[in-house]
């Protein structure tokens, strides 16, 4: 039973995908949270404050990804203008090659994904999330 439960395939697709987007990371000595901010962050860079909720990630592993980030010269942190607290994440040179990088992976896994199934049921997939998503959302799965 509990391999055909909702949640479990859920689960278990997206800890696939991400052990996928890992394992392909680490041949350029990143992550697949590396490439998940890579891609966050647009060419004229982002706040600080917008990245976290955009990405959907709690404050202490983003925080872990950016210093990681940081190391290996990715971004840089530049003082928000418009916010003297604030601080604004932008992509160096080399992180610019890396988002490119990890958008084609993106594009690749969406065009294999695309080949092997109907857009008939990609369009019922998409509808079957965004139910998720919204009962999710409005808090209504546990209400009586």
């Amino acid at each position: 039973m509990k391999n055909r439960t909702i949640d479990y395939i859920l689960r278990a697709t997206w800890q696939a995908v991400s052990r996928m987007y890992n394992e392909e990371a680490i041949k350029y000595d990143a992550s697949m949270a590396i490439a998940f901010a890579l891609l966050s962050i647009d060419r004229e860079g982002i706040s600080s404050t917008l990245l976290g909720p955009n990405m959907g990630m709690e404050a202490t592993s983003l925080t872990r990804t950016l210093k990681k980030m940081e190391t290996k010269g990715l971004i840089l942190k530049e003082k928000n203008p418009n916010d003297g607290r604030g601080v604004i994440i932008k992509l160096t040179p080399l992180g610019l090659e890396k988002r490119e990088l990890s958008k084609a992976k993106v594009k690749r896994f969406n065009e294999m994904i695309r080949a092997n199934v109907s857009d008939e049921k990609i369009r019922h997939f998409i509808e079957v999330t965004d139910v998720i998503n919204e009962l999710i959302n409005n808090k209504t799965i546990f209400e009586k």
